[in-house]
Order: structure tokens, then sequence, then C-alpha cells
């Protein structure tokens, strides 16, 4: 039987690869992001491939996120596979200079919008007593850098999240993990570091991240171990990262 999977954060980085990994392996598609035009050039390419069907709201309204879901057509209503990938980083400042817009943002989206979506699909789950959750969380949730502070909270947050849901879940039969990426190369670092191009490419110079592909290929090889396995939290990193603040650069 034909699975469908729902990915927020669809229209680039990892979920837009994962996105695409999965249509080549014959898994329909729900795609959520809030760039519609992308979304919709994701629909054209991918829907050569599998059912596709998009979803255009902003995840940190639990209204919008309920009333997305809500509105799904039956074919796509059955949610197998739930990848909470939405996810940023705004700004790199000292507690004491922080922005509390940037705060409110990565704690709404990182936090609060992976709660919204989870609410709103796990009934189903439970009820058909099957389904798959990947986290999708950070090496900066499992240590602290500087200037990280709520960033680092927030990814904390996700890990302990992926860790309760696993818990509460237990017997249900779905089945809850996560993967945590070091350095990836996306469009991270131009949010975070708000368009300045050249702060954000240095972070990637002088060694080999990771792309968004091999993460996409480790979220595809999760969900498809055999039921009894459960691949509950998973941390990569390229090989020339050691730690958040330990990469070996060729400069």
């Amino acid at each position: 039987m034909t699975k469908t999977a729902f990915i927020t954060g669809a229209t680039s980085g990892i979920g837009k690869f994962t996105a695409i990994h999965f249509a080549l392996n014959g898994i329909n598609l729900v795609l959520c992001g809030r760039r519609q035009d992308r979304l919709d050039a994701l629909k054209v390419e991918l829907g050569k491939e599998v059912k596709v069907h998009t979803l255009n709201f902003d995840i940190r309204n639990k209204e919008s996120v309920q009333a997305a879901i809500s509105s799904l057509p039956n074919e796509f209503a059955q949610i197998d596979i739930l990848i909470n990938n939405a996810g940023n980083a705004h700004g790199l400042d000292t507690i004491q200079d922080g922005s509390v817009d940037d705060w409110d943002a990565m704690i709404d989206i990182n936090v609060k919008g992976l709660l919204y979506v989870s609410k709103a699909l796990i009934p189903q789950m439970i009820e058909r007593k099957t389904g798959h959750i990947i986290n999708i969380g950070s090496t900066a949730g499992k240590e602290v850098y500087p200037k990280g502070n709520v960033y680092c909270a927030s990814k904390h947050a996700v890990d302990a999240i992926n860790q309760g849901m696993r818990i509460d879940l237990n017997g249900t039969g779905i089945r809850v993990g996560a993967v945590n990426p070091g350095l990836v190369e996306t469009e991270f670092s131009n949010v975070r570091f708000k368009g300045d191009e050249g702060r954000a490419e240095n972070v990637y110079k002088g060694f080999q991240p990771l792309k968004p592909e091999d993460i996409a290929d480790i979220i595809y090889f999760v969900v498809t171990r055999p039921y009894h396995v459960n691949i509950a939290d998973l941390v990569v990193m390229p090989t020339a990262q050691a730690s958040s603040t330990i990469v070996k650069k060729e400069i």
C-alpha cells in the first residue's frame, strides 16, 4: 500500500530534498510551507512521480495549522509519515544583546509549530494504531555553544518533546524518532544572518559540510526500517565536525 508523508518546511533544504527522495521512492506527499511559488514548482516536478498536495500556512498559528490539515482531501487525509522539519535560527547574539522578536520566532516555529502539527495529526495515527513521526532536531539540541542560547534552547526542547512523545505514544503502534544534523549547507545561515550572504557563506568554507540530500537519504532509511525497528535518536555530522564549536577547516 502506498504511504503518504506530511512534510513541514518543504520548500527548501532538508524538507525539499526529503520530498524529492520520497517521491522517487513512491511515497505520496503533503508538502507544507509559506512560499506558494516554491510549493507550486515542487508539485509540478514531483507530481510526475507521485500524488502531491500542498498546504500554505504559518506554522506559528495554531488555527491556521488546524484549518489547513482539516482541509486535506480524502486521498491525502490519511497521513502515515510525519516529518516535523520546519525550523529556523534568527540571529547569533549574546543573551544580553538578543532580539526578543528573534526569540519569539525561534520558539514559535521550532517548538510550538512542531507541537501544533503533531497535535493535529497524532489522533488519526492512534485511531489506526500505526504511523511514524520524525522530528528534525539539531546538534544544538545536544549541547550549547556561545551565542546559541535561545536557538539551542528551542532545539533542546525538540529533543525533550521527541523523548516525551515516544514515551507517551508507546503502545499505540506509532514509531517516534529524531534526526539531529550538524552543519548542513542550506539557506539556514542566510536566515540566521538575515541576508548577510558573506557571513552565511563563511560558515561552510574550508571543509565539506553535509548536504540536505545526505539528511534526506538518512530520513528515508529511518522510515523504511522494518516495523519492529525504531531509530529513536540519531546525530549526524560532517566528518570535519566534532562538535558545534570544533570544525577542522583547511584555510
